[in-house]
């Protein structure tokens, strides 16, 4: 399985990204995938996950009602669209992907994940 994940960048508080995590090598049907970041001196934190067979995604508090993760089958790619953009988000932000399935609640450990994708930075200037 490989992720591979693109997308960050440096953008102005209020303003908008997408992140996008394309998968490979493996069947992702019965996969959750998860997005998770970590700032320096931080720990790496869990931001969003969601099933690749559909179903409510689940987010951190302090992202919902901004980010949005949704799954592409045909690409076979995951987003992250990040709006309202605050300096706190800045981090970098990696995607995940647990291949256990019928996990409820969803995952939100990273330890639980198995298949990582490198990261891309994500800076929100004040």
């Amino acid at each position: 399985v490989q992720l591979q994940a693109s997308g960050g960048g440096t953008v102005q508080a209020g303003g908008s990204l997408r992140l996008s995590c394309a998968a490979s090598g493996g069947t992702f049907s019965n996969y959750v995938m998860g997005w998770f970041r970590q700032a320096p001196g931080k720990e790496r934190e869990f931001v969003a996950a969601v099933r690749w067979s559909g179903g409510n995604p689940l987010y951190k508090d302090s992202v919902k009602g901004r980010f949005t993760t949704s799954i592409d089958n045909v690409k076979a790619t995951v987003y992250l669209q990040m709006n309202s953009l605050r300096p706190e988000d800045t981090a970098i932000y990696y995607c995940a992907a647990d291949p256990v399935p019928h996990k409820v609640p969803l995952s939100q450990s990273a330890y639980e994940y198995d298949y990582w994708g490198q990261g891309t930075q994500v800076t929100v200037s004040s």
